[in-house]
């Protein structure tokens, strides 16, 4: 895993270390993850709309390298997941970047399927945060979970 930020960079297997212009302007992919060992992924559809955020372990992240089909690891079951396993709508992987101090994934997908949340709705924002006349925050459905 590599180290945190403002340090030097390890490598996964810890055999060299990056600095930190090697991981914001070189060619080298060496994702950063967290002490958990998972990395954050935000997944868009074709159209630029956020679809879901989720995050990916080392397994999670080569799976859907290899796969185009994204992959990801629940923190709530402790468990590797393929996206749409269960329901069918998976994510086909059209184009995965990092951003530029390899912390983060970004994930541009075709959704098969209606649904990118387990709600049953397209996104899983379908709500705004809006603030009333007192100043408290309360939300605001923006999508159905009928799109119809």
């Amino acid at each position: 895993m590599m180290a945190g930020k403002g340090r030097e960079f390890e490598t996964a297997d810890g055999s060299q270390t990056k600095s930190k212009s090697d991981i914001e302007e070189g060619t080298a992919f060496s994702p950063h993850f967290d002490s958990a060992g998972l990395i954050p992924a935000i997944v868009t559809g074709g159209d630029g709309t956020v679809l879901m955020f989720a995050y990916m372990n080392a397994e999670a992240l080569r799976l859907t390298l290899e796969k185009r089909e994204a992959h990801f690891w629940s923190r709530s079951r402790q468990a590797l997941w393929r996206k749409g396993e269960t329901s069918g709508n998976t994510l086909q992987v059209e184009d995965i970047r990092v951003d530029c101090d390899q912390d983060v994934i970004w994930i541009k997908a075709a959704l098969a399927g209606d649904a990118a949340c387990h709600t049953g709705r397209h996104s899983c924002f379908y709500r705004r945060i809006l603030l009333d006349g007192t100043g408290a925050a309360h939300l605001d459905f923006v999508e159905n979970r009928d799109r119809a």
